[in-house]
């Protein structure tokens, strides 16, 4: 990473691919679609905290790195004054419980620009990584999970409608959504 001294003095870019995208929580000056190349957004993620408990888990998405896939999100510009504060922001709900790991990544915008950005990826030897889970047995947890900011399939669905919405449809999330639902509503 280009330390912390250069993104607060200039500012800077994060990717949002799952919640950041339709709750970012902090001031942007810009927001682009992009895409990062080399991760998959996935379900691989335990969520003790936010969308689960210790006790019973929900499952969250986050960046597994995989060298033939690509990940299209949103692009967050960060102006150089609100630097600090979102960059608190940002460490204190994603880093919450170490599992994902801040990161300097390479995204292509839209318009073809290429930006280096902050990005939270999974760290796969934490033990919140739950590594490929099957489309039914993230569909069972996510059914059923709920953590301090509400329920799981809360972020299943809001998530997996903000990117049709963008006309960035992810078609496993779809998938997922309709199995979830048919368990909410049998």
């Amino acid at each position: 990473m280009t330390g912390d001294h250069a993104l607060v003095r200039d500012g800077f870019w994060v990717f949002g691919y799952g919640s950041l995208m339709w709750n970012p929580g902090f001031a942007f000056i810009e927001r682009h679609p992009a895409t990062l190349s080399g991760y998959a957004r996935t379900f691989c993620m335990w969520s003790i905290h936010h969308r689960g408990t210790p006790e019973d888990p929900g499952l969250v998405l986050a960046l597994d790195e995989d060298p033939s896939a690509q990940c299209r999100g949103l692009a967050f510009r960060v102006a150089p004054d609100a630097a600090v504060e979102t960059l608190a922001y940002l460490r204190e709900r994603e880093l919450v419980s170490s599992a994902y790991l801040e990161r300097e990544v390479t995204l292509r915008l839209e318009d073809g620009r290429e930006e280096p950005a902050l990005a939270y990826v999974v760290d796969a030897a934490h033990a919140q990584y739950t590594g490929a889970l099957s489309l039914e047995r993230q569909a069972d947890v996510i059914a059923t999970a709920v953590g301090g900011r509400g329920p799981n399939s809360e972020y299943l669905f809001s998530t997996a409608l903000h990117l049709a919405e963008l006309g960035m449809e992810d078609i496993e999330l779809t998938e997922l959504s309709e199995m979830v639902r048919h368990r909410l509503n049998p």
